[in-house]
Formats: C-alpha cells, sequence, structure tokens
C-alpha cells in the first residue's frame, strides 16, 4: 500500500481516537455536573463520616476565628441554600440573618439541593476569607441570580467561610 494513503488512515484514526476521548470526557463531565439525587434524610452523611457530638452552633463561629486565622470546627447549623447546579456549596443561617458559606473539602463530595432547610452538623475548617467580585458574581450565577443582581456586585465580600470534610443531616 502506498504511504501517503497510510499516513492519511492513520491520520484519521488518530482524529477519530481524539474526538471520541472527548465526547466521553463530556458525558462524563454532564453526568457528574448534577446535585447527588439522594434523599437529605435524618442521618444521612456526605463526605466524611461525622457524628453530632460536641457540635457547637455556627453562631460561635466568629468568636472562635477572632484571634486566628483558621480553626478546625463542628458547627450545627440550618442550611438555607445551594448549589443548584451542582450541590457544591451551600449557605448557612446565622441567627443576623447572615450567612456562612460551605464549600467541600477539595471537591470531592457534593449535597443534593434537598438538604435546603434541613439542620445539619458540619464537620471542617472555619477561616475569615475576602471573596473576589468574580468569585461572588460565579456563585451568584450558579444560584440563578437575576442579571441585575450579579451586576450589583461591584466589591469584594468579607466573609466566614466553611471548609467541610464531612456533613451530617440532623434533622
Amino acid at each position: 500500500m502506498n504511504h501517503s494513503i497510510l499516513f492519511i488512515l492513520d491520520a484519521q484514526f488518530t482524529s477519530m481516537k481524539v474526538f471520541v476521548f472527548f465526547l466521553l470526557l463530556f458525558i462524563v463531565t454532564v453526568g457528574h455536573a448534577q446535585p447527588p439525587q439522594v434523599p437529605a434524610d435524618a442521618g444521612a452523611v456526605f463526605g466524611a463520616a461525622t457524628t453530632a457530638d460536641g457540635a457547637v452552633p455556627v453562631a460561635t463561629v466568629t468568636s472562635l476565628l477572632k484571634d486566628q486565622e483558621s480553626v478546625p470546627v463542628k458547627v450545627l447549623a440550618t442550611v438555607v441554600d445551594v448549589c443548584p447546579k451542582k450541590g457544591c456549596w451551600m449557605q448557612l443561617e446565622m441567627p443576623d440573618q447572615s450567612k456562612v458559606f460551605v464549600k467541600m473539602k477539595d471537591y470531592a463530595f457534593f449535597v443534593p439541593t434537598a438538604i435546603t432547610g434541613k439542620s445539619v452538623v458540619i464537620e471542617g475548617e472555619a477561616k475569615t476569607i475576602v471573596t473576589s467580585v468574580d468569585e461572588l458574581k460565579h456563585y451568584a450565577e450558579d444560584a440563578k441570580k437575576s442579571k441585575e443582581e450579579i451586576d450589583a456586585i461591584t466589591k469584594p465580600k468579607s466573609e466566614v467561610r466553611l471548609t467541610a470534610n464531612g456533613i451530617l443531616v440532623v434533622k
């Protein structure tokens, strides 16, 4: 067989392999780009196993952080919002109606949207951070906020953030 024909066939086969690789990557990504479709019943655990033993109210986090950059925590709180795209973040309610933002450690697990309104224990790390305008807008887009609400975000925000190792649904 002519070498030029073999070269063309080899190039077509390589192109096909690249196409199949990216097609599979797309399918896997789309398949994982949704919150888990599982119940968030009492006793459900997401991420590392944890218990309610020693959990403190989420309102104590700011005082725990007073003189420290970060602290290990186990807090009890009510979930008020969850990323509707993947379940990759949550917001917890504070007594003053402010929110504490929660991300999952190393993006290793997600939570179902059904966890909204539930009491949970979160074990992980708390820290005060400054969230950039771009990141705030990204989370607003994830939460399906209106264009006007997103455009109104113009300043970074200092906030308490939890990085969760494990989450237990209490009730």
